[in-house]
C-alpha cells in the first residue's frame, strides 16, 4: 500500500514539474533577440567560463553516476534527473546511453 501511495506521488510531482514546462507560452515580436548560452552565463568565475567539459562529465558518471552528477553538471532538467535517480539510471541502461552520448559529444 504504501509503495503504491509513493509511486503515485511521484508520478503526480513529475508529471507537474513536466507540465510547468510546457505551460507558460512563448511570444515571438520583432524586437525579440535571440541570445545564446553563452550571453546568458555570468562569466564573473572562473567556474562559470570554463563550462561544459567531456571528461568532467565522464568522471561524474563513473564516480557518482547513481546520483545523476553528470546530469546536473550538464544542467539537465531536474525532473528528469530525479526520474534517472529513483530508476536507478533506468536499471542502467539509461546510464549507459548517457555515458556514450557523453563520449560522442551528443550529451549537452
Amino acid at each position: 500500500m504504501k509503495i503504491k501511495l509513493f509511486l503515485s506521488v511521484l508520478f503526480v510531482a513529475l508529471a507537474s514539474i513536466t507540465a510547468s514546462y510546457a505551460s507558460f507560452p512563448v511570444t515571438a515580436n520583432a524586437t525579440t533577440q535571440v541570445s545564446t548560452i553563452e550571453d546568458e552565463v555570468e562569466l564573473s568565475s572562473p567556474a562559470a567560463s570554463a563550462g561544459y567539459d567531456k571528461w568532467v562529465a565522464v568522471a561524474f558518471w563513473f564516480f557518482l553516476g547513481g546520483f545523476a552528477a553528470h546530469r546536473w553538471y550538464a544542467k539537465k532538467p531536474a525532473g528528469w534527473n530525479i526520474l534517472f535517480i529513483v530508476t536507478l539510471g533506468g536499471l542502467f541502461i539509461w546510464a549507459v546511453i548517457d555515458l556514450i552520448n557523453i563520449l560522442t559529444d551528443n550529451f549537452q
